[in-house]
C-alpha cells in the first residue's frame, strides 16, 4: 500500500509540474506582439491616394516607442507618423499620396514583456 501511495503522489507532482510548465509557455508566448489583423489586409489591394492603416496585435503594445514605415514601388521607404492608440492593442497611421503599385508596410512594436516585433504587410494601390 506504501508503494502505491508513492506512485500517486509522484504521478500527481508530475501532472502538477507539466501543468505549470504549459501556463508560464502559454503566457510567455502570449507576451509577444503578434499581429492579428491589418488594414489594408496582407496581400489585398486598395485605391489610393489615401490609405489608413490600422494594426491590431494580440496583446497592449507601446505605440510610443513602435515605428511604422512604408516601403514604396521605387524600394525606398517613408516614416509614417503613428496616430494616437484608440485602443492599447492597436497602432494606426495614414499613408498619403500613393500612386499605384506594390507596397508593404513594415512594423515595429515594443511589447509588454519588452520584446521587439516586426513584420511587414504587403499591399497593392490599384490605378485610379
Amino acid at each position: 500500500m506504501n508503494g502505491m501511495r508513492k506512485r500517486r503522489i509522484r504521478v500527481g507532482a508530475g501532472i502538477a509540474t507539466a501543468s505549470l510548465m504549459f501556463f508560464v509557455v502559454v503566457r510567455i508566448a502570449q507576451a509577444h506582439a503578434i499581429l492579428k489583423e491589418s488594414s489594408p489586409v496582407a496581400n489585398s489591394t486598395v485605391k489610393g491616394p489615401d490609405v489608413p492603416i490600422t494594426l491590431r496585435y494580440n496583446v497592449r503594445i507601446d505605440a510610443t516607442r513602435s515605428k511604422l514605415q512604408l516601403l514604396l514601388p521605387d524600394n525606398s521607404n517613408m516614416d509614417l507618423t503613428v496616430e494616437k492608440q484608440s485602443a492599447p492593442d492597436v497602432m494606426s497611421a495614414k499613408a498619403t499620396g500613393l500612386k499605384a503599385g506594390a507596397y508593404r508596410i513594415r512594423w515595429q512594436v515594443l511589447a509588454p514583456d519588452g520584446h521587439i516585433t516586426r513584420g511587414e504587410v504587403p499591399f497593392t494601390v490599384a490605378s485610379s
